[in-house]
């Protein structure tokens, strides 16, 4: 349960970068953004919180943002064009060895 609720926290991770991103332009605000932007936030901390019941927080809070981190950059390429070069695919894989390393080690 604590482990789902991880996951579905880091997800909503990805929420709130997209959100800010696309809320704001050189036309000025779009709330619609902002506001999904700040659910996202409420919604990760919230069941960030349910997930540190039981996982320790260190453990808990890397694996959250590098659920984050992982999404945001994979969205980033989908979405914005943003660089797809090798050795930012690299260094993305060692955020997701550290992420499977510390489930793996975690009790």
């Amino acid at each position: 349960m604590e482990w789902m609720a991880l996951l579905v926290a880091g997800v909503f991770e990805w929420g709130w970068p997209v959100g800010l991103k696309l809320g704001w332009s050189p036309s000025g605000a779009h709330w619609g953004w902002l506001a999904f932007a700040a659910l996202s936030m409420g919604a990760s901390g919230a069941l960030l919180l349910i997930a540190q019941r039981q996982i320790a927080m260190g453990t808990a809070y890397a694996v959250w943002t590098g659920i984050g981190a992982v999404g945001t950059f994979v969205l980033g390429i989908l979405l914005f064009g943003e660089a797809a070069t090798i050795e930012r695919f690299f260094c993305v894989a060692l955020i997701v060895a550290g992420i499977v390393g510390l489930k793996i080690a975690s009790k």
